[in-house]
C-alpha cells in the first residue's frame, strides 16, 4: 500500500505507524521503517500527528514532508537491496565521510529527485546509470 495513488491513504500510513510507535505497540517492518524516519524528523511530528487530510505540501509554499520522508524510505530500500548496483557502497562512503547517515540520505535525495524528474519529463524509466553518476559526484563533494 505504500505505493498507493491515494494521497490520504498514504499519509494515513505515516500517521498510524507513528501513533503505534508512540504507544509502544508492535509494528510491521514497514511501519517500523516509517516510524524511524518520522522520529528522525521532529520538525514533521506535528504534521504526522494531524489528520491525514490536513494540507501539508507545496501548495502552502513549503516543501512536502511526506515526499521528503518517502524519499528516505526509497533510498533505504535501494541501499538494502543494492539496486542500482553500487548504491550501498556509495551511501556507506558518503555516510562515513559526513559522519551522519541521515545527512548522507539528504544529499542523496538531490540525485534521486533529479533522476525522477528527468524520467517524468522524458516519459521514461529512471536512468540508473545517470543516478549513480549523480551520486558519485555528490560523494566527491
Amino acid at each position: 500500500m505504500i505505493f498507493s495513488q491515494d494521497r490520504d491513504t498514504l499519509r494515513e500510513m505515516y500517521t498510524d505507524a507513528w501513533a503505534k510507535f508512540r504507544r509502544d505497540e508492535i509494528l510491521s517492518p514497514l511501519e517500523a521503517q516509517i516510524a524511524e524516519v518520522v522520529e528522525q524528523h521532529p520538525e514533521y511530528h506535528a504534521v504526522v500527528e494531524s489528520p491525514p487530510s490536513a494540507e501539508a505540501g507545496p501548495s502552502d509554499g513549503a516543501h512536502n514532508p511526506y515526499l521528503h520522508m518517502g524519499m528516505h524510505l526509497a533510498i533505504r530500500e535501494q541501499v538494502s537491496t543494492d539496486r542500482p548496483a553500487g548504491i550501498s557502497a556509495l551511501c556507506a562512503g558518503l555516510s562515513e565521510r559526513l559522519g551522519d547517515r541521515l545527512e548522507a540520505e539528504h544529499r542523496m535525495m538531490e540525485a534521486l529527485g533529479e533522476t525522477l524528474w528527468e524520467a517524468q519529463r522524458n516519459n521514461t524509466a529512471p536512468d540508473e546509470a545517470a543516478y549513480l553518476d549523480r551520486l558519485r559526484r555528490i560523494s566527491r563533494v
